[in-house]
């Protein structure tokens, strides 16, 4: 490798490393803005919540990845053409493509570890990720008792707290209702009470002093008691106020936590319930055409379209039947409830081909998408390379502002093309690669702008288009 090339790539590590990060570190931002009301207030422990976001940085690294290079790319060659130094090179006898080099082979590079890194290493980091925050949705808020407000937190009873003694840490002027009992109803007031949690959270213990229970029979109106005491605990059952840790063999995974071979299996396994549904139409159509029009060959008539009436049906199954004469009525019916079953089975077997097609749509757009990502990170050099070059800027506020335009126009086709396979109105492998054929194409043009030393746009020639076309639909004066 030259030392150009060397320094051509060192120009790269902190501009790739510093727009990756701020991609990601506004990622993250969105990320904890989205979800932080699920977190708060349930007592998780920082470790869970440094798990959460450590599994989600997965995605966050596949997204970043890419504008990472774009702005590497933009920011590296707007600072070689700001201070000259590619007119320098290029009159050295050095072209465009030699110093793009270095970076195409580290464009290639970078696509086959984000695509390992997709197909490894996001799928099981998805995978966590959903069970933790299906665990932390499960759990319940820290118990907390208000004052003055009933709190029905724990399931069968309503505790009402009429003023908390927060130095001493107790609650003050305790009324309970239990309702755990169809047939008993207890009502318990104390003068204080103190709420702790069992070791392994599964029971809440409340401490009461100076009160009083009084019980009373739902069934028997009369069967009334009331019980004083100076110290009496009561324990509830806790449920979901500790966070527990589901099992990965109860959870099924979806289309983005598989691999590209798994997500495959299920493509094959749907072509071929289509392929099997369709020959049941055709066998199914074919059967009955040969039935109810008395053909007995067994070669395959060219039919140009099938017209069934109830009149020729009936003649067909009377014919069928004449060992056993029936009435024109009869024949008739069992003429219309075979047609019936006939259609009936056909729109099972057009609803069976629908569902399978658009679950292969949807499995192949992911599929694609784990090529489509790690290959936009050498579309990106291709259009960051001569684009810096043009611009002339390698500061952080022109590049992140192209890099936002292309940021958006990447996904726009992205987004806009997984709808549009998933709805089966465009082949999933041209939805999902049309966003890199248009910008890899256009990467393409800017080089040979570049490597000709022509500008983006011919301003001159846009103006003499736009002259010519204004003489034409300008009225002439008389």
């Amino acid at each position: 490798m030259s030392h150009i090339s060397r320094y051509i790539l060192r120009a790269h590590v902190g501009p790739f490393l510093f727009g990756a990060l701020t991609v990601m570190f506004i990622f993250l931002l969105q990320f904890l803005i989205n979800f932080l009301p699920q977190l708060v207030g349930k007592g998780l422990g920082a470790w869970i919540i440094i798990q959460l976001i450590a599994l989600n940085l997965a995605w966050m690294v596949t997204l970043a990845v890419p504008m990472g290079v774009l702005v590497a790319s933009l920011m590296a060659f707007g600072n070689l053409g700001s201070t000259n130094e590619v007119t320098i090179i290029r009159s050295g006898g050095g072209s465009l493509l030699a110093m793009m080099r270095p970076m195409l082979i580290v464009g290639v590079l970078m696509s086959l570890w984000l695509y390992w890194f997709n197909d490894v290493v996001l799928p099981d980091a998805n995978y966590r990720a959903q069970m933790l925050m299906v665990d932390i949705q499960r759990k319940k808020p820290t118990f907390v008792v208000d004052r003055g407000q009933f709190s029905t937190q724990i399931e069968g009873y309503s505790i009402l707290s009429r003023s908390i003694d927060t130095t001493q840490g107790c609650m003050l002027g305790v009324t309970i209702y239990d309702n755990t009992s169809p047939d008993m109803m207890n009502v318990v007031s104390a003068d204080t009470g103190r709420i702790n949690f069992s070791t392994d959270y599964t029971k809440i213990v409340l401490m009461l002093t100076n009160g009083e229970i009084h019980q009373m029979n739902q069934l028997n109106m009369g069967d009334y008691r009331r019980i004083k005491f100076e110290q009496h605990r009561i324990i509830m059952d806790a449920n979901g106020f500790a966070f527990s840790r589901s099992d990965e063999r109860f959870y099924s995974r979806g289309d983005r936590t598989m691999r590209i071979a798994e997500m495959q299996n299920i493509v094959n396994e749907s072509e071929k319930s289509i392929a099997l549904s369709q020959q049941n139409v055709a066998k199914m159509m074919t059967a009955q055409t040969k039935h109810l029009y008395g053909i007995r060959d067994s070669t395959q008539p060219e039919l140009r379209g099938i017209a069934i009436t109830t009149d020729s049906a009936a003649n067909a199954v009377a014919k069928a039947l004449a060992a056993k004469p029936i009435s024109r009525k009869e024949a008739s019916w069992r003429v219309e409830s075979r047609v019936s079953g006939t259609f009936s089975s056909l729109d099972n077997d057009m609803f069976q081909i629908r569902d399978r097609q658009m679950t292969a749509n949807k499995y192949l757009v992911e599929i694609h998408k784990k090529y489509v990502i790690p290959a936009a990170c050498l579309v990106f050099v291709l259009i960051g390379c001569p684009l810096g070059i043009m611009t002339r800027r390698g500061n952080f506020g022109i590049s992140g502002a192209i890099t936002l335009v292309f940021y958006v126009i990447y996904w726009i086709f992205l987004m806009t093309g997984e709808r549009l396979a998933d709805r089966g109105l465009m082949p999933p492998w041209l939805a999902m690669w049309l966003a890199d054929i248009v910008l890899g194409t256009f990467g393409l043009f800017l080089m040979w702008r570049v490597s000709r030393d022509l500008p983006l746009l011919d301003m001159t020639r846009l103006y003499r288009w736009y002259a010519a076309f204004m003489r034409r639909v300008r009225p002439k004066r008389s």
